[in-house]
């Protein structure tokens, strides 16, 4: 017994160690598979830390567990700035066996905690989860595909969020407060898998419409996998949304690497009226449980066929509510008499066969009535027949149905009908009114109403075509606080409107937006105007202004603006502006933005056509004047156009001190600013003094004789910067500077600390005269790999002290006087290829001792100069002239009176490579300089040239790619419309059978009595 004793007791004490020592184990290893398969599998960039990954066999005995902490995984190209995936934590549960034994690893368990997924596809069909590198592409390299395999029984996720976009639908989804688990034996081939999955909140939306907003979601579902046929059938299954179950049926095949086969019906669980009441908007909250229903609802429908490039599954969707009625407890009266009927057919599954029949859509409002039908063939062109007729008392509304803090009082009635083809050219036989009389709205989150509220308005077209459109609002006033608003319209010729409208009083922004809040942005101050236009679309778009009537007066104050495209806000603290048919003319507009103040004043002209025809600019020219302006705060993100974190995150007590991202410059702009401010804030710059002309015009902004001080010299500028290309920003400057310090210069500047590195040891002043373009980074810093240019170097005095490069010429030399010397009012000739810089031999005089130097510089840091020295010859020591009787062949090389060296310069600033290569008993320094300079100058142009040649080969390439990509998506839309209108036929050949039949043979009918109109005012 007590042998037994101790052998457990060893067990459990080596159990235990082998417990604690897991982490020491196997961590190195672990993290050496999981960098070996993210190199070789993932096509993303994935960032992880090393000390996150801890590994354990506590929590997970007997399996081990790989824990991963605070993984993201960013796409590449055109997902470079997209977080595909951040994993806070990602617990991985591996067969400890397998890990123990080597070769292939076997995952058991996955479990993700607060995940964030963001999937997209692009309108291109590119999709940002396309990461993974499949087995049959990664053994075509020679990799090894067997050192991991899924043998997944079990998998969690807590908390999580998937937000999807796919732009070729477009199609959107957002699920926040995502919790599921599910298991299944994925080693087997054929098994049954079970999942429970829970969400806080759902948002669906298609075609810019919401289709599900902020619902919950349950289910519990049960799938039968065939993994051998990529076969998936469902078996039990439940799923909520809201209050509202349904079920679904059939199965979901993979049988090959293009096609996805459906075959699936589906239907509501429950006849209750109340269960599909949850899913209306605003209805499914606490009280829900409380609120009295009866009636009955039907739901059913399918998703069936074949999706791949070419097709979609066909759908339809049955909905039926018969006698439905609701009564919330604490209100007077209930909606009764709720009746739809409501079908969706669409067997071929092209969109544009969708057919959509509301039959029936009726509710009553305590006593107020609502009426509709409509029936849609096709989208584009889409056939309609429909009606909508409602005439309800407002306050009577909210005693049915509770709309949190607003009283409403009025009397609203529409009654529209509609009836034929609507199309780019087409529009249905429309009739429609709309009337509110004695309008009343009141917030709780402020005191005063919107009164006085009358609305009246018909819409009509006799003809079908769409000129014969006419919008009359011969009246709309309100009046907030003693204040009214008030205005008319009409309009008629939707191609070219023919228009007559006006519009005078004053609209508190503040106190609207109180009322009914701005979703995303805050907008507060007043502003009061009488402005009237009456004239010809035509005339607008063609200049023609002298045939349009425009006039009136504007006038703003204290009007802020914030939103998270401009993060930073404006906030306008008075503008005046007067405007007549050619242009406007802002007497004064006053404001802050951000941290940064302006004053402005000047005219805008082409108004209309920019307002009204997609394309045209607004023209115009100002006088701008700041004390302040932070370029930091307008940075935005080069690939999405979205102000950049810097940007988004300034304030006025922590205003942006560095550029983050690009300066985006608008489209549709044709303006000329002539502009003076105190001082500019770029980066960590600060610019003082700031005069000169820009004009902003097709996304390009011109500086025209720019000047101001900065880091004690004097700086001006012509030239120009363009974001059309955002990903790729241009420019072309022209430098002129003035009296600009060595350090301060290479303290600030980038570009000077890796073009001009000697700059570091240098004291003293210069000025330059410069051409240079090139490419802007991300970081709104030029890519120095794309700079060109050339021009003079201007050396007011410069003193080289210690220079690494310097102490080692003199020493090889043995001319200990070129350790330190000083320049003097000397130019300099520079070119700029591609990032090098070629430095065009310069002369130097030290003492006696007569310098030519010349050479280049690469972005890497590397020198390629060489300098030659014209010295006395008894200044050399006897080790250097030796090597100079080897290398000029002079047996008494100490007998001549100078000698000129040559040496080349290689290495780095910090650490330079000095050698002597040439001696002369001649004067040649200027001439071995100069050879070796233009040799090397054309060695960088021709280097230039090539790869100039390589990216434009490369664009070319690019674009025959994309033309074949454009002809083969074009080929395929063809085919598309060619099986879409197939089907179409199909359907209008089936429908026209079944009616000649029902026809011939059907019973016939007595027509049917008309229904009453319960809308019919007194």
């Amino acid at each position: 017994m007590r042998k037994i004793l101790i052998g457990v007791l060893v067990f459990v004490v080596l159990l235990v160690a082998a417990l604690a020592l897991a982490p020491f184990l196997f961590k190195d290893k672990l993290k050496a598979l999981a960098d070996e398969q993210i190199k070789q599998r993932v096509r993303a960039t994935v960032q992880y830390d090393p000390s996150n990954i801890d590994v354990s066999l506590f929590s997970s005995f007997p399996d081990l567990t790989l824990n991963l902490r605070e993984l993201r995984v960013i796409g590449l190209d055109s997902f470079s700035r997209d977080t595909l995936a951040y994993l806070p934590s990602l617990r991985v549960g591996l067969d400890v066996m397998s890990v123990v034994r080597g070769g292939e690893i076997q995952v058991k368990t996955v479990e993700l905690e607060r995940p964030d997924l963001s999937l997209r596809k692009l309108k291109s069909g590119l999709a940002n989860w396309d990461v993974m590198i499949s087995d049959s592409a990664a053994a075509t390299k020679g990799q090894d595909t067997s050192q991991v395999s899924l043998a997944i029984k079990g998998w969690k996720i807590n908390d999580g969020r998937v937000r999807y976009e796919d732009l070729t639908l477009p199609f959107k989804t957002d699920v926040r407060g995502l919790n599921h688990s599910g298991s299944g034996d994925f080693a087997s081939n054929v098994f049954d898998m079970t999942s429970k999955t829970t969400v806080d909140d759902l948002d669906v939306s298609y075609g810019g419409v919401a289709y599900l907003t902020d619902k919950k979601l349950d289910a519990d579902m049960t799938i039968n996998m065939d993994l051998d046929k990529m076969l998936f059938t469902f078996k039990d299954n439940k799923i909520k949304l809201n209050d509202f179950p349904l079920s679904f049926a059939g199965a979901v095949g993979l049988p090959n690497a293009t096609d996805i086969t459906y075959d699936v019906t589906f239907k509501a669980l429950e006849t209750d009226f109340k269960t599909i009441l949850s899913l209306v908007p605003g209805v499914y909250t606490e009280q829900f449980k409380d609120v009295e229903t009866s009636g009955k609802v039907a739901f059913d429908g399918y998703y069936k066929g074949t999706q791949n490039n070419l097709k979609m599954p066909g759908y339809g969707v049955n909905l039926a509510v018969t006698n439905g009625q609701f009564k919330y407890p604490q209100l007077p009266q209930a909606a009764k008499n709720i009746n739809v009927k409501m079908n969706v057919d669409n067997p071929s599954g092209f969109t544009n066969n969708v057919k959509v029949n509301v039959q029936q859509f009726h509710l009553d409002l305590g006593p107020n009535p609502i009426d509709g039908n409509v029936l849609i063939d096709g989208l584009e062109p889409m056939k309609v027949d429909g009606r909508v007729k409602a005439n309800v008392d407002l306050a009577e509304m909210l005693k049915v149905y509770p709309v949190k803090d607003l009283a409403m009082r009025g009397q609203f009635f529409v009654d529209a009908t509609g009836k034929g083809v609507y199309s780019k050219t087409q529009m249905p036989v429309v009739n429609a009114a709309i009337k509110l009389t004695n309008g009343y709205v009141k917030s709780a989150q402020f005191p005063a109403p919107i009164e006085q509220i009358n609305l009246n308005g018909t819409v009509t077209n006799a003809t079908g075509q769409v000129n014969d459109t006419y919008i009359n609002l011969p009246q709309f006033r309100m009046v907030l606080e003693g204040e009214p608003l008030e205005g008319r319209l009409a309009a008629h010729n939707i191609d070219k409107p023919v228009f007559d409208a006006n519009v005078r009083g004053t609209v508190d922004l503040t106190k609207i937006t109180k009322i009914f809040p701005l979703e995303g942005m805050t907008v507060t101050g007043r502003v009061k105007g009488d402005i009237a236009a009456k004239g010809n679309m035509a005339d607008v778009e063609a200049g023609r202004y002298q045939n349009v009537v425009a006039s009136g007066t504007v006038q703003a104050n204290n009007v802020t603006y914030k939103s998270a495209d401009l993060p930073q806000g404006v906030k306008i603290s008075s503008a005046n502006a007067r405007f007549n048919n050619n242009e406007i003319v802002v007497q004064s507009l006053n404001g802050i933005t951000g941290t940064s103040d302006f004053a402005a004043s000047g005219t805008v002209s082409n108004y209309m056509g920019y307002l009204f025809t997609p394309g045209q600019s607004l023209r115009g020219t100002f006088t701008v004047n700041s004390k302040n302006f932070n370029v930091n705060e307008w940075m935005v993100d080069e690939v999405t156009a979205k102000p950049s974190a810097t940007a988004a995150k300034s304030t006025a007590s922590k205003p942006a001190t560095e550029a983050s991202g690009v300066l985006q410059i608008p489209k549709y702009m044709d303006l000329t600013l002539n502009s003076n401010v105190n001082q500019v804030e770029y980066d960590n710059l600060k610019l003082t003094n700031v005069k000169g002309t820009v004009l902003v015009r097709d996304e390009t902004a011109t500086m025209k004789n720019l000047t101001f001080n900065t880091l004690g010299g004097s700086f001006g500028t012509t030239g120009s910067y363009s974001s059309k290309d955002l990903a790729h920003p241009k420019f072309n400057f022209g430098l002129n500077i003035k009296d600009l310090n060595f350090q301060n210069a290479f303290s600030a500047f980038n570009t000077i600390k890796t073009l001009v590195p000697l700059a570091s040891q240098v004291e003293g002043v210069f000025g330059t005269t410069f051409n240079v373009s090139g490419e802007m980074g991300a970081d709104m810093m030029p890519n120095l790999n794309t700079l060109t240019g050339g021009g003079v170097f201007d050396i007011v005095k410069a003193a080289i002290n210690q220079s690494p490069v310097m102490t080692q010429i003199a020493s090889l030399t043995t001319l200990p006087e070129l350790k330190n010397i000083v320049v003097l009012n000397k130019k300099i000739d520079a070119q700029l290829v591609n990032g090098n810089l070629v430095v065009k031999p310069f002369d130097l005089t030290v003492g006696d001792v007569k310098m030519t130097v010349g050479g280049s510089n690469s972005v890497s840091g590397l020198l390629n100069y060489v300098t030659a020295l014209n010295v006395p010859t008894g200044k050399l020591g006897n080790a250097l002239n030796s090597k100079l009787t080897a290398l000029t062949g002079v047996k008494d090389i100490k007998g001549t009176e100078r000698v000129t060296l040559g040496l080349n310069i290689g290495g780095s600033v910090s650490k330079p490579s000095v050698k002597l290569t040439s001696g002369s008993v001649k004067d040649q320094t200027k001439s071995i300089v100069t050879s070796v300079v233009t040799s090397k100058l054309n060695d960088v142009l021709a280097n230039a040239a090539t790869k100039n040649k390589f990216l434009k080969d490369s664009t070319l390439r690019l674009e025959s790619l994309n033309k074949a990509a454009l002809e083969a998506k074009a080929k395929e839309e063809l085919e598309k419309r060619r099986l879409e209108a197939e089907a179409k036929a199909k359907q209008e050949a089936k429908k026209a059978i079944g009616q000649g039949l029902n026809n011939l043979f059907g019973p016939k009918k007595k027509p049917a009595a008309a229904p009453a109109d319960t809308t019919k005012t007194n």
